[in-house]
């Protein structure tokens, strides 16, 4: 897209005074109207300025503001940027104005200019919305818009960074890259911060690989060094610990553990040091692979370098030693995260239930389970089912069934077909029939249907009962429904 002007180099970051935008005024309203609006609204009490100034604009031909004259109304009041978010508001409310573009970029740049970022990223998000009929390119049309009236409302650079930051939590990707090319072809600078978000996003959607590419574009990574004397010419954007930890996590996601290691060896080259949280990734990605002894290798590395682990860097330890079957390291970890202060998390119990569940610890595993309860932890269903997996595999089926109950009541928790024909055949087999009962109801109501095996332990559960009346009624159901050829 072409714009109407051209910046200078340094355009955004000289502050300039304030210039009067050349709007075109109604000639039924012009500047006296505007003043007298600036008036009502900077003088009057709270109470009365919006009725005087409803009664003001019944004088004009269309009882309204023209998108001009509330640029230039909120030019006058951009000193009281509170009042004129209140002002654009109240003109929107009662269809006293129209917006365009510019008059929605007006009250943006008063917003930034006073450093009111979160009520500027609003009305940028609700310009987005006001003009996606109108113009398919909204947010491209926006950016025109502020860099017009940019110099003469004395805006801040990173309004900007807003505008692709409006983009990026609406998940527009592409509007938001082709800001930030814009922006690039005209030497201006976003954040770093800005930039990190855009390559994490990129990562998500599409892949890390683009994410990556895009990281290496932003920041003149490619750059060879017969371009050097042309790049220098180009402002130059330093990536930090968060750009390198959002790429990494970007191949951390798609399980590309030598790819996570590369962009490790860029801290170097960049000049980054790389923070807690790169540890943490990297720690996660050899321990997701089974390489827990190269995690602690870097668990290590971390205090030679004096960085402090947090709750992210046990649990990461806990569970690769978990998955790994050395439930005994993992309870040392464990303890050295108690006597360090560092508050233990619902994963940090999770991980550890598992992993006594995992080699047959079932004792240990209900004890930290009640630790969790007394926690208020919300146990994953996962978790809950290795619990019943591991009670039912010892026949404690009772045991199995209370943490079942408790957990459908208090966590909404899902079980797991072999978990509900455990409970059911264990339950036959104690005669609990009636609570045998209720659970293949429910089990019926999951959408599993009862097989050969649940059948045949109601049969027998009957049987014992001496209740050989259900047990035929059972058999013959049983035929009736072919269940034994499935």
């Amino acid at each position: 897209m072409a714009f109407s002007i051209n910046f200078r180099k340094s355009f955004l970051f000289v502050r300039a005074s304030p210039k009067p935008i050349s709007f075109s005024s109604s000639p039924h309203s012009g500047a006296d109207l505007v003043s007298a609006a600036a008036s009502i609204l900077r003088h009057h009490r709270s109470k009365s300025r919006w009725s005087h100034l409803r009664s003001l604009l019944t004088t004009t031909k269309d009882n309204r503001l023209t998108p001009s004259q509330f640029s230039q109304v909120a030019l006058q009041l951009r000193n009281n940027p509170h009042l004129v978010l209140r002002f654009f508001h109240f003109t929107v409310y009662h269809s006293l104005t129209s917006h365009s573009l510019s008059s929605y970029a007006t009250g943006i740049h008063v917003l930034s200019r006073s450093r009111l970022k979160l009520q500027a990223l609003n009305l940028i998000k609700s310009a987005m919305v006001a003009f996606s009929d109108a113009q398919p390119g909204s947010a491209v049309a926006i950016l025109e818009a502020l860099i017009k009236t940019y110099r003469a409302c004395d805006s801040a650079p990173f309004v900007f960074d807003l505008l692709v930051q409006a983009c990026l939590e609406s998940k527009k990707i592409d509007p938001a890259l082709e800001i930030y090319s814009i922006l690039k072809s005209k030497n201006v600078l976003l954040k770093t911060s800005t930039l990190n978000s855009l390559i994490e996003l990129v990562s998500k959607t599409r892949n890390c690989f683009a994410g990556y590419d895009l990281y290496r574009e932003i920041f003149h990574l490619d750059v060879d060094n017969d371009d050097k004397g042309s790049s220098s010419r180009v402002k130059r954007i330093i990536p930090n610990s968060n750009t390198l930890n959002v790429v990494m996590v970007g191949f951390y996601r798609e399980g590309m553990v030598d790819k996570v290691e590369e962009v490790w060896e860029e801290f170097v080259r960049v000049g980054c040091l790389p923070n807690t949280y790169s540890f943490n990734v990297r720690m996660a990605a050899y321990c997701d692979h089974g390489r827990v002894e190269n995690a602690m290798r870097l668990w290590e590395e971390m205090e030679d370098k004096g960085l402090k682990r947090d709750a992210v860097a046990y649990n990461t330890i806990i569970g690769g030693f978990c998955r790994a079957g050395e439930v005994e390291r993992a309870e040392e970890i464990y303890r050295e995260m108690v006597m360090e202060g560092v508050e233990s998390t619902c994963v940090t119990f999770e991980h550890l239930i598992n992993g006594h569940c995992v080699v047959g610890g079932t004792d240990s595993a209900m004890m930290l389970y009640k630790d969790m309860y007394r926690k208020e932890f919300s146990p994953s269903s996962s978790t809950v089912n290795a619990i019943i997996r591991s009670l039912c595999d010892k026949d404690e089926i009772s045991a199995a069934s209370g943490v079942w109950w408790m957990a459908a009541k208090k966590h909404d928790a899902a079980l797991e077909r072999e978990n509900y024909e455990n409970l059911v055949k264990g339950l036959c087999r104690e005669g609990k029939m009636e609570e045998a009962l209720k659970l293949q109801a429910e089990m019926v109501v999951k959408g599993f249907k009862p097989c050969a095996d649940i059948y045949d332990a109601f049969i027998n559960g009957y049987v014992k009962q001496g209740n050989e009346t259900m047990a035929t009624k059972l058999r013959k159901e049983m035929l009736d429904t072919d269940i034994l050829s499935e």
